[in-house]
């Protein structure tokens, strides 16, 4: 036996049943799998929404569900909601993510199944939270990044507000909600008691901006589109187009400023009267930023990021997906894992970005078919096999 094959993962022997669909629910749950959870997906009997819009779908379905195992229930059957309560019976953690309500309606629920079930971890991720007006509103990542201010801030100064490239909002809702069911589940096996999580993406959005809501609750000034760039020190986030490309630099603290001007070549830049300090360079922020323009188009990025990264300043080549894919530095991450589909064509997917000395990268399954574990979890909750021939003749479960 390899050695690797030996060591225990921090969650083995932890089950945990997954209602999850579209990302924040199963990135959480995704975490787990990492951690050696055994984490069965239940889906409906046509699979979760994400399978059904394309690649993009299908993308959140590879990279959130790997190394899962898939039952396919009708959860509006009795006889699927029986499944499903006898599925959650033997687990340790409960997650869903579906539309406020429906759950509840199916006495699937968190106060339902965890007066049955008192040692239950189960956590519920909502659009807007619980407790406010909008508890029973369907909440996307796009929503959040609108309501929480997020959209207010993202954006060229006299331009419409800008989305967030990816679903930042999702994924780290997910990250929070893995996070929460964790210390959950430390204090079960302190106690012996479970507990409710709840986490909504309202939450998440507004506090990934917590610099930005400080200073506003501080000082009452509110936060505006600018760009690049940040509102109160300069050069930061600042854009410098090169020969090939583009960098991204920040060098605002005096000491970093000045070695900056040394660099490219204009020390006299740090004794001008309009950069002379924080305060005149962030008036003069236009001025500046053509100053140092002028200098960085003279070289290739590779140029500014040897100069740069090598003298202490802080900057980052702004890379297409291509480039980033080719990075050392991704490359040395091993975040890009190799995964075994279904159909047995090897494809490429991506861990989760942690590292533990106890539980070493390697090659995983990628995620299942719709279906692909049902009768394998039917059997184990005792099933017989001509009661799972009838269900799956009457479309209460779908099997593969």
């Amino acid at each position: 036996m390899s050695t690797t094959a030996m060591i225990d993962k921090p969650l083995d022997g932890v089950r945990v049943v997954d209602f999850g669909q579209f990302i924040a629910a199963p990135a959480a749950t995704q975490s787990l799998v990492d951690l050696g959870a055994d984490v069965i997906k239940v889906e409906p009997v046509h699979g979760e929404s994400a399978r059904g819009i394309g690649p993009h779908g299908d993308a959140m379905v590879q990279n959130y569900n790997r190394g899962k195992r898939a039952i396919a229930l009708d959860l509006k059957d009795p006889r699927g909601q029986e499944i499903a309560r006898r599925l959650i019976a033997g687990a340790d953690i409960v997650v869903q993510n579906l539309r406020p309500g429906v759950m509840d309606s199916m006495g699937l629920g968190a106060e339902a199944m965890r007066t049955a079930h008192p040692h239950l971890v189960y956590a519920t991720v909502s659009g807007f939270g619980l407790h406010g007006p909008s508890r029973n509103r369907a909440g996307l990542d796009i929503a959040a990044q609108a309501e929480s201010g997020l959209m207010w801030v993202t954006g060229e100064r006299d331009r419409e507000p800008q989305k967030v490239g990816a679903q930042i909002v999702d994924a780290a809702t997910g990250y929070v909600c893995a996070q929460a069911i964790l210390a959950a589940y430390i204090r079960r096996l302190r106690t012996g008691e479970g507990d409710t999580v709840e986490v909504s993406l309202l939450e998440v959005a507004l506090h990934l901006q917590t610099p930005n809501w400080g200073a506003y609750l501080a000082t009452g000034v509110e936060p505006t589109r600018m760009g690049n760039g940040q509102p109160t020190v300069a050069p930061a986030a600042d854009i410098m187009p090169t020969r090939d490309g583009s960098v991204v630099v920040s060098a605002y603290s005096e000491v970093h400023f000045r070695r900056l001007c040394r660099l490219l070549g204009r020390p006299e830049l740090a004794d001008d009267p309009r950069f002379a300090d924080n305060p005149s360079r962030v008036r003069n922020r236009p001025a500046l930023l053509a100053e140092l323009h002028a200098a960085f188009a003279t070289m290739t990025s590779d140029e500014a990021m040897d100069m740069l990264t090598g003298n202490g300043v802080v900057a980052g080549r702004i890379n297409t997906y291509p480039e980033a894919l080719r990075s050392p530095d991704v490359e040395a991450s091993g975040l890009f894992l190799e995964v075994s589909r279904p159909d047995g064509v090897p494809a490429t997917a991506l861990g989760t970005p942690w590292h533990l000395e106890s539980v070493p990268k390697a090659p995983t399954a990628g995620a299942p078919d719709l279906g692909q574990h049902t009768a394998e979890l039917l059997a184990e909750l005792g099933y017989p096999g001509d009661t799972v021939d009838a269900l799956a003749t009457d479309g209460v479960v779908v099997r593969r």
